[in-house]
Order: structure tokens, then sequence, then C-alpha cells
């Protein structure tokens, strides 16, 4: 009678549905300079939120159909469970957000979640919109002969799509798309200035600044390849590379901001800093550090990044370095970056 049993349950059993297919066309494009919903908070700048959009499937299971609603911490969703075969709301947390507990006395009387699941880091969506800034960038500093000199999350426009919920609109989604903001190239072009010219006035956001803006040498190309380094780290690592937050409670200061890149960089070479404008105001003329504020100890680069492990993290540790370099010459350039092994390997 058990054997009858498990083999009815396994008759009754419905498979999986098959994921549907959404259309790649024939959406209104909402314009760059639109912000929407969650672009206006900081989590979303700070590249805090999952990128999900309409068609994908999560965990193999929830295929997602249209965004229902957003919030500070997380994205609301319609979705299908493929193998519940029933609609079900996914709320897509930001990353590393903190939950309930379940000890409160409350906790009986809330809607219980049907689920619970992690999302992967999303390396092959960093990656795969890597390919694309480092491709803008070879464009840009090889054919326009421009220095963008603005690159920070903000500026790495995102895709954002908005739709309705439940089976109506999923039919009417898939007969006639709904407006959509595809934005996934370089914008914000308001700093850019030719590359061409011998520059050294200041330039760039505060924590994405290259140590010859810092130290006021002649800039070019290479401050470009130093911001995106230090983006991708903001981005993989959720938190910022640098905050050159001064100890005398005032904010931002480039002596900070220095004390934090020799901390995981090492010392500057001597004839970087012979080129500064401003190197006398940090450095000895042979190269000694002379501000009061400490260089922090006991840290490096390698040792910062928390995600990776073996030869994954030695390979994207190497792509890193060939961004984060004190001198501009030594830096790779986008095209290098575009063949650069973590880049385009399989291993994560």
């Amino acid at each position: 009678m058990a054997t009858l049993m498990r083999r009815a349950t396994r008759v009754l059993r419905r498979t999986p549905s098959p994921p549907m297919s959404f259309p790649t066309s024939g959406f209104e494009i909402v314009r760059s300079s639109e912000v929407l919903d969650e672009e206006r908070f900081d989590h979303f700048k700070q590249g805090q939120y999952y990128p999900a959009n309409t068609g994908d499937v999560l965990s193999s299971k929830y295929q997602i159909f249209g965004k229902v609603g957003f919030g500070t911490t997380s994205t609301v969703w319609l979705a299908h469970d493929l193998e519940g075969h029933q609609y079900v709301t996914l709320k897509v947390y930001t990353r590393d957000e903190g939950r309930g507990s379940s000890w409160h006395p409350g906790h009986a009387h809330i809607r219980k979640a049907l689920d619970l699941f992690t999302i992967p880091r999303a390396v092959h969506l960093l990656k795969a919109g890597l390919m694309q800034i480092f491709l803008a960038l070879d464009y840009l500093h090889t054919e326009c002969k421009l220095v963008h000199t603005d690159i920070k999350s903000d500026n790495i426009l995102q895709e954002i799509e908005d739709m309705p919920i439940l089976e109506s609109f999923t039919q009417a989604e898939l007969k006639k798309p709904s407006p959509r903001k595809i934005v996934n190239v370089l914008s914000d072009f308001g700093s850019a200035v030719r590359g061409d010219e011998r520059r050294n006035h200041d330039a760039q956001p505060n924590v994405y600044r290259s140590p010859e803006v810092m130290l006021k040498t002649d800039w070019s190309y290479p401050v470009d390849i130093w911001n995106v380094g230090v983006m991708v780290w903001d981005l993989f690592e959720g938190r910022h590379l640098f905050h050159g937050n001064d100890p005398d409670g005032k904010g931002y200061s480039t002596r900070a901001h220095l004390a934090e890149a020799m901390s995981l960089l090492g010392p500057p070479p001597l004839d970087m800093l012979q080129r500064g404008k401003r190197s006398h105001e940090f450095y000895t003329d042979d190269g000694k550090w002379k501000q009061d504020i400490e260089i922090p100890t006991g840290v490096s680069l390698e040792s910062s990044e928390q995600f990776l492990e073996g030869r994954n993290k030695e390979m994207f540790m190497a792509f890193m370095r060939g961004m984060l370099q004190w001198r501009p010459e030594d830096r790779k350039t986008a095209k290098d970056l575009l063949q650069d092994p973590w880049l385009n390997g399989q291993i994560e």
C-alpha cells in the first residue's frame, strides 16, 4: 500500500512550469535623465539593490513578472512560482539588510514567508557591466580623446522595469510591453575634458580621486581607470575602498585619503611625488610621510577583500591591481582591461 501511495504521489505531482518568454523590444524607452523609483535612494547609488529584471528566474524557481513596489531596503515583485504553479510576491532585499527577530511575541501574528533564499553575488552581471564600461572608455579615450573624470555608480545607468501585477497584466505585458529605462552605458559628461591636453586642476568626486589629482600632477586618461577600480570595489564589496575622513572631524581631506591609499597600496614612488605640485604638503623630499595622521597598519588590498578565495581571488586582485596603481602610466588601459583573465574567465 505504501509503495502504491508513493507512486500515486509521483503521478499527481505536477512538473515545474517552463519560464515564460517576455518581449525584448517594442517597449517605450524612458529618458535616462528621468529619475525613477528607488533611484532616489542612497542604497541604489551605492549599488545595494539587486538588478532584477522582468523574466529573470531567481533560485531556479521564481520567475519575475513585474515590479509592484519598492522601499529603502527592498524591491517587491510579482513573480510566478514555477514549481508551485502560483503567483507569489517576491521581496528582494538590498545587500546585507537585516531581518526581524523571531522571538518577539508579535511574530506569530504576521504573514509567514513561503520561502527564503539568498541571491549569490552577481559576479557575471558585474563582469558584463564592466565589459560595457571598458568598451565605452576605450571609445572615449581613443576615438573622442575625452577623459570622463566622474565615473561612479551614480553615472553607470541601470535598467529599471515598471509593470502592474497578476495575470491580466502579465498577458498585457506580453502583448504590449510597458515603458522601460534601459541604461547600460556611461552617462553624465558634464565633467569630461579633452585628454590630449595637459591638466592638473582638481577633478573627480572625493573618494574616487586618483593619486595624480590629489598630488596635483599632470593627469589624463588613466584617472578614469582609477575611477573604475574604486567603483568596482564599491559595487563588489558593498563598501567604499576609501573614505578620506580626517581625524580632525572636518570631513574629507586629501591627507586622510592619501594615508588610506598608502595603507592598501604601499608608499607612492618617489618619482611620482617629484611630479606633484602638492607633494611637499604631505611628504618630505625623500618621500617620507610628514603629516600628523597615522597610516593604518595591518591591512592590504588583498586582506580587505572578503568574498573570494583561491585562484579566483588571485585573478580578481590582479585585475584590481591593474587599475589601482600610484603611477598613472602603470595602470592598464581600457583596451587592456577588456582582455583581463578575470573579466573573461569562468572561475567564480
